[in-house]
């Protein structure tokens, strides 16, 4: 099955490495494009393909600030990410209950050495 042009769907479009990194520095507040070219590394027009395509998916928020260009982070759109992940909570949960058992039956053994 193909997969979903990254610009329609959120979790194709953080599967780019660059664009978490941008969520990344975005939840510090806004920034203008140019920062965060500098900040990660990138062109200005490299930067801003990659923020076109998180604000096309609802993950930033853009306003012309002068004659710049500021973008946000508008973390509402990562609620379809979080609703998955957060069905994986029940087994994460389960793993960590069985370590702890685990660990408590370790120390009790050393107790009774």
């Amino acid at each position: 099955m193909a997969r979903a042009a990254t610009t329609s769907d959120v979790f194709n479009a953080i599967a780019e490495p660059q664009r978490r990194d941008i969520l990344m520095l975005l939840r510090g507040g806004e920034r203008p494009v140019t920062d965060l070219a500098e900040k990660l590394g990138m062109t200005q027009p490299g930067a801003s393909k990659h923020l076109r395509v998180l604000r096309k998916v609802g993950l930033v928020r853009d306003r012309k600030a002068g004659k710049q260009r500021v973008y946000g982070l508008d973390a509402q759109g990562l609620r379809p990410v979080h609703e998955w992940t957060g069905g994986f909570e029940r087994f994460w949960n389960e793993s960590f209950e069985r370590l702890d058992a685990y660990v408590q039956d370790l120390k009790k053994a050393r107790l009774e050495e």
